[in-house]
């Protein structure tokens, strides 16, 4: 049974020229991102914000290095989709003549000796399913952001890699010789690959692969079975659930904001951004939309990294973005042997972000840490000692409340007081009072409750603008436009959604921002010009805020519109052409999917419905 299909003809728009119709596997330590011809284009070690040893992705019209592809003599056609409720991939590639094979990708996950396997490894099985398929295999890793080919060593059935300070091995039963010349040959039999770590394989290959497969399977389909999903749409929710969950880097809890790097915004826009790194904005979204559907597995490894760099900042500023490792410096620079996407550079390594003020920070760490100290399913519920703790974060949000920042859209080159920021911040203080209270510290209750409606007095003062329309919240303090995060005041319980003053504020934001099924997340110009593309999760706040004042038809209509546009493989990119439907931006983005988990949960017929 299969839950998402694609097929793809040569010569078809994305046949030979890059696109976004990937397929994402992986196993919470590595991911790589298979294409329509089921060639491996993008894939880092040993993480995620590693050496892209698979980079054809962003190698401009190159895709013949920096890939793993099986080449099928005489393709005519390929057909994709994902066993269900899994992260295994299954292609089909088909000849002119009939043959065919099918080929299974999957990175091994699942528990072993008491702990998670999750090797910095990727499986691959051929299986012929008609006629007598030829087919070349084609293995060129690079390193060092595609200055180099790796160099190779091999034995009789494996051969080994040299990708930078590290080697990796890749163990086979099929014909060793003719992957090394990349030669043609005829598939007669099942093929098993496995790429990993530079040591000897142990056990048979073809027996070790199939049973790491269905160890595999196994492991997505019981955490799948796990999730509360809303009643409609459950296989584009399972899908991006499992996608999300790819995200994190289990080994500290983080959560990326995307697997890529400098894939545009919009064509030839220079908006190329390393998106590799754990934002504490994306993460708090990320962890909000799994927790309703009851993946607390993702929300307890994050907090984990949360307390970490809690105490790494020691009280002090907390920046919007770290490494995955925790680390603090994430330097930008280029990667000058790469094209990039459609030639389309630069492509960049690391992001300047991580210098920048972004005062939301704060409430996004209070915000699903508060929730420790509520949920008893936690395998460890937060103390005093983490209240005490979390007490500094919100210190800073109350000192910064009022105070400039780059916001949440990352203006690189001006500050301002943005009402998303102080809403942040005032939810910070806010759910302080709430853990409190919990604890019974009245005192501390009354604490926050003051510095929090303080806050409220301050952005009522100061976001707010009357004019002949009824007036509207501001996305600045300093400013009279609009941005589409004001959308979320609702969401952060800041104000009712039958409040006039949201009411009115959302007809404003429909005016300026919305274009057709799609909202902007500003129009102004920024440092980079006036916005091309749509910005997805803008575009589900806008289907969110049609529901909340009851055009809940016109919300369905606009979310099964915003579900057309995903790729094959179910997901979507950060960005989206209004005018021609394209996706832009790196890919796959947590934020896009946790638009549509939020959006299926909130617009599904109940369960009760069907009883």
């Amino acid at each position: 049974m299969t839950e998402t299909n694609g097929a793809s003809e040569p010569g078809e728009a994305g046949g030979h020229t890059q696109n976004l119709r990937l397929w994402p596997i992986g196993n919470c330590q590595i991911s790589t991102l298979i294409d329509e011809r089921a060639g491996i284009v993008w894939g880092c070690v040993p993480r995620v914000d590693g050496d892209p040893v698979f980079c054809a992705l962003l190698n401009g019209e190159n895709d013949e290095v920096g890939v793993w592809r099986f080449e099928l003599e005489g393709q005519v056609s390929a057909e994709q989709h994902y066993e269900r409720n899994t992260a295994v991939l299954v292609t089909k590639l088909t000849a002119e003549d009939g043959s065919a094979v099918e080929i299974r990708d999957f990175c091994p996950r699942y528990e072993n000796a008491g702990r998670m396997y999750r090797p910095v490894a990727v499986a691959r099985i051929v299986r012929p399913v008609a006629g007598a398929p030829r087919l070349r295999v084609r293995l060129a890793p690079m390193r060092n952001y595609g200055s180099h080919l790796a160099a190779t060593t091999h034995g009789t059935n494996h051969v080994r890699y040299l990708v930078g300070d590290q080697a990796m091995r890749l163990s086979t039963d099929a014909p060793v010789g003719y992957i090394l010349e990349e030669r043609s040959y005829r598939v007669e039999a099942d093929q098993h690959f496995f790429l990993g770590p530079d040591e000897p394989f142990s056990g048979n290959v073809r027996s070790e692969v199939r049973r790491m497969l269905e160890l595999t399977r196994k492991y997505w389909q019981l955490w799948v079975r796990g999730l509360a999903t809303p009643m409609e749409w459950q296989d584009e929710v399972i899908r991006c659930a499992i996608t999300l969950k790819l995200c994190q880097h289990e080994e500290t809890g983080a959560i990326v904001a995307a697997l890529t790097t400098s894939i545009p915004e919009a064509p030839g826009s220079q908006r190329n951004w390393d998106y590799r790194f754990c934002w504490i904005r994306d993460s708090y979204y990320t962890v909000q939309a799994l927790n309703r559907l009851g993946a607390l597995d993702v929300l307890e490894k994050y907090l984990a990294y949360l307390r970490n760099l809690v105490d790494q900042a020691a009280g002090g500023q907390i920046q919007p973005l770290y490494s995955v490792m925790g680390a603090a410096q994430l330097e930008e620079g280029m990667a000058g042997d790469l094209a990039g996407y459609r030639g389309m550079g630069p492509v960049r390594i690391g992001n300047a972000a991580y210098e920048q003020v972004q005062h939301d920070c704060y409430g996004q760490i209070v915000l699903p840490t508060a929730q420790a100290f509520f949920d008893r399913r936690l395998l460890r519920m937060a103390d005093e000692g983490d209240f005490e703790s979390l007490e500094q974060v919100g210190d800073m949000a109350w000192k910064m409340h009022d105070q400039p920042d780059a916001g949440l859209w990352e203006f690189r080159t001006r500050q301002e007081v943005h009402t998303y920021s102080a809403v942040m911040s005032w939810a910070a203080c806010d759910r302080l009072a709430n853990v409190a209270e919990r604890l019974g510290k009245t005192d501390r209750y009354e604490f926050w409750q003051d510095r929090a409606n303080r806050i409220r007095e301050t952005i009522d003062k100061n976001a707010w603008k009357e004019n002949g329309q009824g007036g509207h919240y501001t996305a600045s303090f300093e400013s009279d436009y609009l941005d589409a995060s004001l959308l979320q005041l609702v969401e952060l319980r800041f104000i009712d959604p039958s409040d006039e003053r949201f009411l009115s504020t959302f007809a404003m934001i429909e005016k300026e921002l919305r274009r057709g099924e799609h909202m902007l997340r500003y129009a102004a110009e920024d440092d980079f010009g006036a916005p091309e593309t749509a910005f997805n999760i803008c575009t589900f706040w806008l289907i969110e805020a049609l529901h909340l004042v009851g055009r809940d038809e016109e919300a369905r209509q606009l979310f099964e519109a915003m579900l057309a546009h995903r790729t094959p493989s179910g997901l979507l990119s950060e960005d989206l052409d209004f005018e021609t439907g394209e996706l832009w931006g790196n890919f796959p983005q947590t934020y896009s999917l946790v638009g549509i988990i939020n959006c299926a949960g909130l617009l599904s017929r109940k369960w009760n419905a069907v009883r």
